[in-house]
């Protein structure tokens, strides 16, 4: 999740929208690392833990279920 967040810091700075997906598991994680890189409001969205013993369709079924979230996380406003 670290080496993830940083790349969402990094696309960013480059001013491409980008948000971390990760385990929900990884919640508080994510929230303490973003303010430490002075990024409070870094994008994000999570699925439900754990993700490494799920099936191909219910990877599918957790993708879809954020898909959304995503998606408008990095439209801009009014799209």
């Amino acid at each position: 999740m670290s080496c993830g967040l940083r790349d969402v810091v990094e696309f960013e700075a480059l001013g491409k929208p980008a948000v971390l997906v990760a385990s929900d598991a990884f919640m508080r994680g994510a929230e303490e690392q973003a303010a430490l890189l002075g990024q409070p409001d870094l994008r994000r969205a999570f699925v439900s833990h754990p993700v490494q013993d799920r099936t191909d369709d219910e990877l599918r079924e957790a993708a879809r279920a954020i898909a959304d979230d995503v998606l408008a996380a990095i439209s801009p406003p009014g799209d």
